[in-house]
């Protein structure tokens, strides 16, 4: 399913999925490490699903973002960290 970026700025990115029901954010965090977080909502065809995960640095994140937004969530990316 296709995604749109919906926020952008610099402490915090998020994209939503086309069809409303799923957003994924990346947050850097004051100690210089980032935060991805998937969230898709009970209203989803797949049911809900939330995930967390903390990484060391931006390349780390964008990956994990990819991995999730390519898999839909069903990448748990090694933990909620």
């Amino acid at each position: 399913m296709d995604w749109r970026e919906t926020r952008s700025d610099e402490r915090v990115t998020e994209w939503e999925r086309a069809d409303g029901h799923a957003t994924v954010r990346l947050r850097r965090r004051p100690d210089g490490r980032y935060v991805v977080r998937y969230d898709r909502l009970f209203q989803a065809a797949e049911g809900p699903d939330y995930r967390r995960e903390t990484v060391p640095d931006r390349d780390a994140a964008l990956e994990l973002v990819e991995r999730w937004r390519e898999g839909d969530g069903t990448d748990d990316g090694g933990g909620t960290g």
